[in-house]
């Protein structure tokens, strides 16, 4: 769905198939060991980059939160019930989804690299800080959250610009900034600080916000070929140049590459290309998109229990584990990530207060009364 209620076909299924590659990822990361040197068979080398499914994530944030802006003279709505209603969508899943990956690394195993959970994560990543403030890490997928938490206070003086200024030009002063810090961040040490806050993502959100804006035009321009032009060069330097050469720079990769997801995201909700589109659109992709944002919240501490317990006792990292964590992992997480979602996710989209989730639950009303949910667009 889109910011209006109305709904944006193949945007869904491009939420669920970016969280199932950062699974497919994380099965990858512990059958080959040396990230970011791509050590495993060249068959499975495009799963060493779900760090590129998370750019796809954030331009889609900011995509989804500024359809319904876009067509209302790029306003908000009052920044208050923004702000409650970004909490009510993205809080109670992420603190459900920490407190059980805290479990799963106190009682059964932590993530690898890092120590046992203390008292300062549960801090740290409870208000969202873990970008700012290091802290052993429960959760290997849990940092972008924190990265997105934060853009949603950018999100209303990125509307004020382009009221302002324009679309356009809002993006060229984010753009800006963002490419000043990078430049910046090797000799000014106060500078290379920022760079802990991802701020390649702030263009990436950017992004998101000129292609609804695109949308709201209604164009007839072939934007799915020009965003297949936009990444194209980027995808060649990318094998060109490997794996190493990618992850050390993906600050000026992340940044090449956001011209061509705005115009993707944009291309897709507008319903171009077709064949796309309607594999997007099938029931499956759909589905496995309406939680994928309990599916991105869960699934390392599963993978890694998964492989501690069952895969790395019986195969050697290799092809032989991959194929096994693909076999069992994955499934388990998606799985997982279903239940999870009908408890802690979808209440919350659906319900649009605690008055309203309250009465649900106390059977004093059978249907919401604030209409459809939106799209989780918002969050992986």
């Amino acid at each position: 769905m889109d910011g209006g209620g109305t709904r944006l076909g193949g945007l869904d299924g491009i939420r669920g198939l970016a969280a199932l590659f950062v699974v497919l990822h994380h099965c990858w990361l512990l059958s080959f060991p040396g990230f970011p040197a791509d050590t495993g068979p060249g068959w499975a080398g495009w799963l060493l980059y779900g760090h590129f499914a998370v750019v796809v994530f954030i331009a889609l944030s900011g995509f989804s939160l500024a359809v319904s802006p876009a067509r209302s003279g790029w306003r908000l709505g009052g920044l208050r019930r923004f702000a409650r209603r970004r909490a009510w969508r993205i809080l109670p899943p992420y603190w459900a989804a920490l407190l059980f990956s805290l479990a799963v690394a106190w009682l059964l195993v932590p993530q690898p690299g890092q120590p046992v959970p203390t008292a300062k994560t549960v801090v740290v990543y409870g208000l969202l800080l873990q970008d700012v403030i290091g802290s052993p890490s429960p959760n290997g997928a849990l940092w972008s959250i924190a990265v997105e938490a934060q853009l949603y206070f950018v999100f209303p003086l990125l509307l004020l610009l382009v009221r302002r200024l324009g679309a356009w030009a809002m993006a060229g002063v984010v753009a800006v900034v963002v490419v000043a810090v990078g430049m910046l961040a090797a000799y000014v040490p106060a500078v290379g600080l920022l760079m802990r806050l991802t701020p390649q993502f702030a263009v990436l959100f950017a992004a998101g916000v000129l292609a609804a804006g695109v949308l709201r035009a209604r164009t007839r321009l072939p934007l799915h070929w020009a965003a297949a032009g936009a990444a194209l060069p980027v995808l060649v330097l990318i094998v060109v140049q490997g794996s190493e050469w990618t992850v050390a720079r993906f600050f000026w990769v992340d940044l090449a590459l956001a011209p061509a997801a705005g115009l993707l995201l944009a291309a897709v909700a507008l319903g171009r290309p077709r064949p796309l589109v309607r594999l997007l659109d099938t029931r499956p992709v759909r589905t496995l998109g309406s939680f994928s944002y309990s599916l991105y919240l869960v699934h390392a501490p599963i993978v890694v229990a998964v492989n501690h317990f069952l895969v790395a006792p019986l195969l050697e990292p290799g092809t032989g584990r991959l194929l096994a964590l693909l076999a069992v992992a994955a499934p388990a997480s998606v799985l997982f990530a279903w239940g999870f979602a009908a408890a802690f996710e979808l209440p919350f989209q659906r319900y649009r207060s605690a008055a309203a989730l309250r009465a649900r639950f106390t059977g004093r009303t059978r249907t919401p009364a604030t209409g459809p949910p939106p799209a989780a667009g918002s969050s992986p």
